[in-house]
């Protein structure tokens, strides 16, 4: 039983990679510029160390308030949708266009007017967070069944009622969906921002490293934004199955 329960944990995954990468590489002689031995990569890592602590931090504030920017935004207009057909059939479409907008040319823009400040990064954040957040609480909030609504008025439950004690509940697995795909976005969003000019952050790292074809830097990089982005999104699915547990399969 414990192997199975080892195997079943979340970092298992990440774990078996990470041996794979240590025994295979060297045992099928795979050429460094493809994928160098793992010792490289952490001997790599460990040269650049402060470095690489500080830019992990400073990526880590921008995906945050990205994110937490992206969701008060995405909850609040999924709300007004739901309420208000008018506004979704006129406003929804104008922000699938926007989502149609490559990444690279809304970031140039933002940079325009916010300069190479920590409030362009965020506002890219904010950018690919929104709609996702915005498209699951409008559809989880359109799962409400009539006949329970029904119920609740005919007992005298006001609108907010309703909305706190039966929408909301009922629209909060679906919201969760869309947050753990935001803050994954949200990440994209931030380090895709720090390209555009910036002193710190894993972005400026990774480009740094691209251009000095510093191979082994990369594929640090490469690793420690995977794991900025898995402790993320697992840090919201534990909050997920601690306060959401009602619909957790």
């Amino acid at each position: 039983m414990r192997p199975r329960l080892l195997l079943g944990h979340p970092a298992a995954g990440i774990v078996l990679a990470l041996l794979a990468w240590l025994v295979l590489v060297p045992l099928l002689n795979v050429p460094p510029r493809y994928l160098p031995p793992l010792g490289r990569v952490v001997a790599d890592a460990a040269s650049v160390s402060l470095e690489l602590w500080y830019s992990f931090l400073r990526t880590l504030i921008e995906t945050a308030l990205g994110f937490v920017a992206g969701v008060t935004l995405g909850v609040a207009f999924g709300i007004v949708f739901t309420w208000s057909r008018f506004l979704e059939r006129s406003i929804l479409p104008l922000f699938v266009a926007l989502q149609s907008v490559p990444v690279i040319a809304f970031g140039a823009i933002v940079v325009i007017w916010f300069g190479n400040s920590i409030l362009a990064k965020v506002a890219i954040a904010l950018y690919l967070t929104f709609f996702p957040v915005a498209v699951a609480t409008l559809r989880g909030l359109q799962m409400v069944d009539e006949k329970r609504v029904d119920l609740f008025l005919s007992f005298g439950a006001s609108k907010a009622q309703i909305f706190w004690r039966l929408a909301l509940p009922t629209a909060m697995p679906s919201i969760f969906t869309g947050l753990k795909l935001g803050v994954s976005l949200s990440l994209v969003g931030a380090i895709v921002g720090e390209w555009f000019g910036d002193s710190v952050g894993l972005g400026v790292m990774l480009l740094q490293a691209l251009y000095f074809e510093q191979v082994e830097r990369v594929w640090v990089l490469i690793v420690i934004c995977g794991l900025l982005g898995a402790l993320l999104y697992g840090l919201l699915a534990l909050i997920e199955r601690k306060y959401v547990w009602w619909r957790i399969v």
